[in-house]
């Protein structure tokens, strides 16, 4: 009896199988075989198993039904460490760095600020010029003591004020199997936390920007506030666009991502309920994904 069943599943295998599975098959099962030789315990992944399968799944759509010592989602935890090495070996530090300020310096800015109110950071910069310092404005900017500022209304008011009529917008990063970095969009309607519209691209502009905004509110439809950050991807074209539609922007303060809660939530959602267990392969790949999701 077991014969015959054991006859009939190996028909029915090359039946749903193509030569080229069977080819690739006969490869990957071996690799395998050679970790169990080891006579350990759990079997040492070296960096050329790691190579293999990670490339294997980028070529292979059924690399899954082979696996017999580990489990698919390693093998996208591997990829996720190539895609973190390599960018950590693109960024990495190529110069000494920017050279220290001085403390004598440092106190004729404190002095100079103190002694001129209204004198900001540019006017400092420009008298330390003609003085013979050599400084950037943006080091001056950040030497300068900070000053209290009239107090105002809480973020948390702000937003119980106005979340029937605010939308929040951000930008996050996927990388793909080639790491390729895309760049998606998302629109968010703050009082009912539903997506209005999203959007993806590999290169985005102001222009583009303020495209999405047009589609995402055609006529009559637009939201009183938009809450955003501080990117520079939101440049000129797209405030005369956010103008031109009647909404006012509200800005976050620079590197405070918790200012703007419901659109790091909402990413931070779709990350843990759909990119984090997925490979994406290209641009239409990840919009099928999040159109679906």
């Amino acid at each position: 009896m077991w014969p015959l069943v054991v006859a009939l599943l190996g028909s029915l295998r090359s039946a749903t199988f193509t030569r080229a599975d069977l080819a690739l098959e006969n490869i990957a099962l071996p690799q395998q075989l050679a970790l169990l030789a080891q006579r350990s315990k759990r079997p040492q992944f070296e960096a050329f198993d790691k190579f293999f399968w990670v490339h294997l799944s980028r070529r292979w759509p059924r690399w899954r039904d082979v696996l017999c010592l580990f489990c698919p989602q390693t093998v996208i935890h591997w990829h996720r460490q190539g895609f973190r090495a390599f960018w950590t070996w693109r960024s990495r530090r190529r110069g000494p760095g920017r050279p220290p300020v001085g403390t004598e310096l440092k106190a004729l800015i404190h002095k100079m600020s103190h002694a001129n109110p209204l004198w900001g950071a540019p006017r400092i910069h420009g008298e330390l010029l003609k003085l013979g310092f050599t400084i950037s404005q943006r080091s001056v900017a950040r030497i300068m003591p900070r000053r209290r500022r009239p107090p105002s209304q809480s973020w948390k008011s702000f937003l119980s004020n106005h979340v029937a009529d605010l939308v929040a917008v951000d930008f996050f990063v996927v990388p793909t199997t080639t790491f390729r970095i895309l760049f998606v969009f998302v629109m968010l309607l703050s009082f009912r936390r539903r997506v209005v519209h999203f959007a993806v691209t590999d290169s985005p502009t102001a222009s583009w920007t303020a495209q999405q905004i047009f589609e995402a509110f055609p006529e009559d439809s637009a939201p009183r506030y938009l809450l955003r950050d501080r990117d520079a991807i939101y440049g000129d074209p797209f405030r005369k666009r956010v103008e031109g539609l009647g909404i006012d922007e509200v800005l976050i303060p620079a590197r405070s991502p918790w200012q703007n809660p419901h659109a790091e939530r909402m990413i931070g959602t779709i990350r843990r309920d759909l990119l984090d267990d997925v490979i994406v392969l290209g641009e239409g790949h990840l919009r099928r994904q999040l159109g679906r999701y």
